[in-house]
């Protein structure tokens, strides 16, 4: 495993959990806004951290933590992350994990094998536009991301939709558009009876580690309310997420546990 720090508590990133986050090296996605550039350009990676010490950790702290949430990066990436979750589950941690949904067939071999309990898929911009905010020009980005909505739909266990906002990628009508995508996918696999998985929006913050920030900032807070309307017309269980978990502020956690290991 390519990890690339460790964040020893969170009270934000796993619902209802006291956590700790295990962040992964490298990704397939180029987000300008990206707030972890350290962890996905290989120019800016710093030194690992080795699997061995997280897994001590892990075992040490059993009796405080509640979960372990997997992020990156793009934890999907990683070939050996399937043997890594065996490790934890057999710790007892439940895992939440992180993912831009570009590799369904690996996601859904760790639904069905019981590893993933709960997740957070980041869904970047409407389908037609889906390159502008993921940084790649692939024409098989959006199927590939509905294949892995449509496993997790299927799967059982709770998920959530996310969107980072960003002025200058983001309008209102992308978000009603995304809306009504993801509307239609969950109406498709569930039913309009079932519940819709919530879908947060939240606010870029420029933390000083961004991959391409030029052009980019932040809505204010009366517009990310009235996008937030916006994207509530088409899906009803929008919401805003105030505080801004992992990948958007974590940059300095991974600096710091890269401080720690000097």
């Amino acid at each position: 495993m390519k990890l690339g720090g460790l964040q020893k508590l969170t009270l934000l990133d796993y619902p209802g959990r006291i956590a700790c986050i295990v962040f992964t090296e490298g990704c397939n996605f180029r987000c300008p806004y990206c707030h972890n550039a350290g962890l996905v350009l290989p120019e800016q990676m710093t030194e690992p951290e080795s699997e061995a010490s997280v897994l001590s950790y892990l075992e040490k702290r059993r009796q405080i933590l509640e979960g372990v949430v997997i992020t990156g990066g793009e934890p999907l990436l990683q070939p050996d992350l399937e043997l890594f979750l065996q490790k934890i589950h057999r710790l007892g941690y439940p895992v939440k994990l992180d993912t831009n949904g570009s590799f369904p067939e690996r996601l859904d071999a760790l639904l069905k094998n019981g590893l993933i309990h709960y997740a957070a898929l980041d869904v970047k911009h409407a389908p037609a536009q889906y390159g502008k905010a993921s940084g790649i020009r692939s024409g098989k980005t959006v199927s590939l991301v509905e294949q892995s909505i449509h496993s997790l739909l299927c799967s059982g266990i709770s998920f959530e939709f996310r969107t980072t906002v960003v002025k200058g990628i983001h309008t209102a009508e992308v978000l009603t558009e995304l809306g009504f995508w993801l509307a239609r996918m969950t109406t498709e696999a569930s039913g309009p009876e079932k519940q819709m998985p919530p879908w947060f929006l939240q606010t870029y913050v420029d933390s000083g580690h961004v991959i391409a920030p030029e052009g980019l900032s932040p809505f204010s807070e009366r517009e990310m309310e009235d996008l937030l309307m916006a994207a509530e017309t088409a899906y009803g269980a929008a919401a805003l997420r105030s505080g801004s978990p992992n990948r958007s502020e974590n940059r300095t956690a991974v600096c710091a546990a890269a401080e720690n290991r000097k």
